[in-house]
């Protein structure tokens, strides 16, 4: 992807306004409980330091809905901010061209919670016009938020020069490599609860990889769409059609779909229930497909063997509870070893795909992993970004 970096900023002298994403998860006291989103910003801000520009940051926190809440505020975050970055930091709670004024090159200020004014979510360009006003150019350094088309994360662009972020060059440098100009053959595994929820994910994937591996509770309903008894598992018995449909796109597209061939079958769906490995007709009307099994497994990694890219979205089955996790741990411990040995770019994203790899304790054997839930998906799908499309050359 051919995009503006921030290498092509002029930052001497100027003003950046950067969209960070400081939206971290707090604990019962409404204190910092992960601080990565934080980290993730430093070495943006340290470099337009560097530059000697300013720095104005900007960020929503929660779900104010456009008004005021002072348990939203982002103020609580400054002191963390002061010791990851070793330096002063200033906070603004209203857009005030006069915060600007009394800044000198190297400082850096804390804008307030973007979402307590209404436009934000609304894309008012008026609001865009008044935060533009503060800086001279703007940088985009949260790809978690590209996906909307807010006022901080695209609508200033319309008024300010845009360029992205170190963070933000490092995501889409990587996603462009799974996806854009991959090295083939690609396989992709795309697991999660439902087909409804990933209908445009998988019939663009289809027309753009090798392999397409699908787990999870969806891989129930193309199981069931092929006429195979799935019991009382989790499955859309009117997403048959939809299933059949991606099935037929693959074939056209001479893309290979792997579905499991076996399954762990149980009657409850609680950790360590009473389970037994299935064939695809073998299960009972009482009982519940939870994993894949061990057959699936093998020809996941057979495949795995054969690829040179892959892209991961989404869990083969139950991994919160064990043994369900066992197709999993086992898939993502392979591909991260064929990732460290050099063998295969592996990316994956997504909240619940974050969370089986660390589940396996191989998340930074993987090549990328996108903490981008809702920007991953979209950007999986195919669809045009507000936030990245205004950085385009």
């Amino acid at each position: 992807m051919n995009f503006k970096r921030l290498k092509d900023a002029k930052l001497k002298g100027k003003t950046a306004l950067v969209r960070v994403d400081f939206n971290v998860p707090t604990d019962a006291k409404g204190r910092i409980s992960d601080d990565t989103r934080l980290r993730a910003a430093v070495p943006t801000i340290k470099a337009i330091q560097k530059a000697g520009g300013r720095v104005v940051l900007l960020s929503h926190f929660g779900r104010p809905e456009g008004k005021v809440d002072p348990k939203l505020s982002l103020e609580f975050l400054v002191p963390t901010l002061v010791d990851l970055l070793e330096d002063e930091v200033h906070f603004g709670d209203q857009i005030h061209e006069a915060l600007i004024d009394s800044m000198a090159p190297g400082d850096v200020l804390l804008l307030e919670n973007t979402r307590f004014h209404a436009g934000e979510t609304k894309g008012d360009k008026e609001l865009a016009k008044q935060y533009a006003a503060l800086g001279d150019v703007y940088i985009q350094d949260a790809f978690s938020a590209s996906h909307r088309n807010h006022v901080s994360s695209a609508v200033i662009a319309e008024f300010l020069p845009a360029y992205a972020g170190l963070n933000m060059e490092r995501e889409l440098d990587h996603l462009a490599q799974a996806l854009d100009v991959p090295k083939k053959p690609v396989m992709g595994v795309v697991g999660g609860a439902k087909v409804s929820t990933k209908i445009e994910l998988l019939s663009n994937l289809v027309q753009k990889l090798d392999i397409l591996a699908i787990g999870g509770g969806m891989a129930n309903t193309f199981l069931f769409a092929l006429g195979h008894r799935v019991g009382k598992s989790l499955h859309e018995p009117d997403f048959k059609d939809t299933a059949l449909e991606i099935m037929k796109s693959a074939k056209k597209a001479k893309c290979r779909i792997l579905l499991p061939v076996d399954g762990v079958a149980a009657k409850e769906f609680k950790a360590d229930a009473k389970h037994r490995v299935v064939g695809l007709d073998d299960v009972k009307a009482t009982e519940m497909i939870l994993d894949a099994g061990p057959e699936t497994v093998e020809g996941l990694l057979d495949a795995m063997d054969s690829a040179r890219t892959l892209i991961w979205n989404g869990p083969l089955g139950a991994f919160e509870m064990t043994p369900f996790d066992t197709s999993t741990v086992e898939a993502a411990k392979y591909a991260a070893k064929l990732a460290k040995d050099g063998k295969l770019i592996a990316v994956a994203g997504g909240g619940d795909t974050v969370a089986a790899l660390n589940h396996a304790g191989v998340a930074d054997d993987f090549t990328f992993i996108s903490t981008a839930g809702g920007a991953f998906l979209e950007w999986m799908e195919g669809k045009p970004l507000p936030g990245i499309e205004i950085l385009k050359k």
